[in-house]
């Protein structure tokens, strides 16, 4: 069974730094992507950042754009987050999201996972 685990998150004062994990655990064919997605109380879920194999590529919200860095170790299907000069309308549940390619009724399909979300608070 495929299951993303999170660690990372916290509580850290505005212009502060935190690194988000991710892992991928359980047997699959591919990793197609993973990327991090932020929900805040009342709002809907928005990407933040995502890796992408083929390609590779990368795409940051703007809001994110030069602070934050997602990065993947391939060898481990673990996706990285440095957030770096947090601000406090960074706060929110880190949700991470991979989609993966696995063998299910004798042919490969794609399939979307979601991590059990991290809070990461920023605030003096």
């Amino acid at each position: 069974q495929v299951q993303l685990v999170e660690s990372g998150g916290g509580l850290v004062q505005p212009g502060g730094s935190l690194r988000l994990s991710c892992a991928v655990s359980g047997s699959i064919y591919a990793l197609n992507s993973m990327g991090w997605y932020r929900q805040v109380l009342g709002k809907q879920r928005e990407l933040v950042a995502i890796t992408i194999t083929n390609g590779p590529s990368t795409h940051y919200a703007d809001s994110v754009q030069g602070r934050f860095a997602i990065s993947r170790d391939n060898a481990k299907n673990t996706a990285y987050l440095q957030m770096n000069s947090l601000k406090p309308e960074d706060t929110g549940v880190y949700y991470c999201n991979a989609l993966i390619s696995n063998w299910a009724s004798g042919d490969v399909s794609e399939f979307e996972y979601w991590g059990q979300g991290t809070q990461v608070t920023v605030s003096s």
